[in-house]
C-alpha cells in the first residue's frame, strides 16, 4: 500500500467512531498527478446525496503535461462504496450530527486509488486542550525517566 496524502488534521480536531475503505472515481489526468503526490485533503469532507457519497473540497493539482484534458483541481468526486453502507453512514449523520471525512488516499495493491473516510464526531476545544497537556505531561515523564535510568 503506497500511502500518497494523509489528514493528520483530522485525527486532531475529530474522535473517530467508524473507518471505510471507499474507491474513488477519476479522471486520467487526476489519477497521474496522485502518483506525482500533488494532492491535499485539508477541508475536505464527505456528503450523501441521492443515495451517493460525494468527496468535496480535495485538491488535486492539475497533471503538468495534461494541457487540455485537465481537471478542475477541486472538482466533486464519487466515491465507490456499497448502497447499504452508504444508507447506513447517510442516516447516521443527519441523526446524530456526524461528519465523514477523508483520513488518507492511498494506492492499494492492485494500483486502484482508494480513500479511507471516517465517521468522525467533533471534539470539543477543552477535549483539545486537555489531550495537548497529557501529551505534554507524558512526554516531560519519558524526559525524567530516560535521564534517571
Amino acid at each position: 500500500m503506497k500511502v500518497v496524502a494523509e489528514n493528520r488534521k483530522a485525527r486532531h480536531l475529530y474522535d473517530i467512531l467508524e473507518r471505510l475503505e471507499a474507491g474513488i472515481e477519476l479522471k486520467g489526468t487526476e489519477v497521474k498527478s496522485l502518483r506525482n503526490h500533488a494532492v491535499s485533503l485539508d477541508q475536505s469532507f464527505c456528503h450523501v446525496k441521492d443515495g451517493e457519497m460525494w468527496l468535496h473540497n480535495m485538491h488535486i493539482a492539475p497533471y503538468h503535461f495534461g494541457n487540455v484534458f485537465n481537471h478542475d483541481p477541486r472538482r466533486s468526486r464519487k466515491l465507490l462504496l456499497k448502497k447499504r453502507e452508504i444508507l447506513r453512514w447517510g442516516s447516521l449523520v443527519e441523526q446524530k450530527g456526524l461528519t465523514i471525512v477523508p483520513l488518507r488516499v492511498y494506492f492499494n495493491e492492485r494500483g486502484k486509488a482508494k480513500v479511507e473516510i471516517a465517521l468522525v464526531k467533533p471534539k470539543k476545544l477543552y477535549d483539545r486542550r486537555r489531550e495537548l497537556m497529557e501529551r505534554e505531561e507524558k512526554r516531560a515523564l519519558e524526559r525524567l525517566l530516560k535521564y534517571r535510568a
